[in-house]
């Protein structure tokens, strides 16, 4: 059974053990105050793997692939496009 961390108005913290489908405490177990609220805490969460980073970003040498690659500036201020070539393929032989 999960343990869970209740507050009651007046700022004291106290723990009790339930099931999820329990209803919580009805006032404060020290001083009978109510209603109490039930305190949440973040989970730590680590994701570790080759496809998780620690920082959460990529690594700074990867290249960026860009669709608008073929124009580039000149020293002149103005965008000369870049040919590309394919290299030639073989096609197999004809039997």
């Amino acid at each position: 059974m999960p343990l869970y961390e209740y507050r009651c108005p007046k700022g004291h913290t106290f723990e009790v053990i339930h099931r999820m489908a329990d209803p919580g405490p009805e006032a404060c177990e020290i001083c009978g105050a109510s209603p109490v609220e039930k305190v949440l805490y973040p989970a730590a969460i680590h994701f570790k793997g080759s496809g998780f980073y620690s920082t959460d970003y990529g690594r700074g040498g990867r290249k960026r692939d860009n669709s608008d690659s073929s124009a580039a500036p000149s020293s002149d201020g103005k965008s000369e496009t870049k040919k590309t070539e394919k290299p030639a393929t073989k096609k197999p032989a004809e039997s």
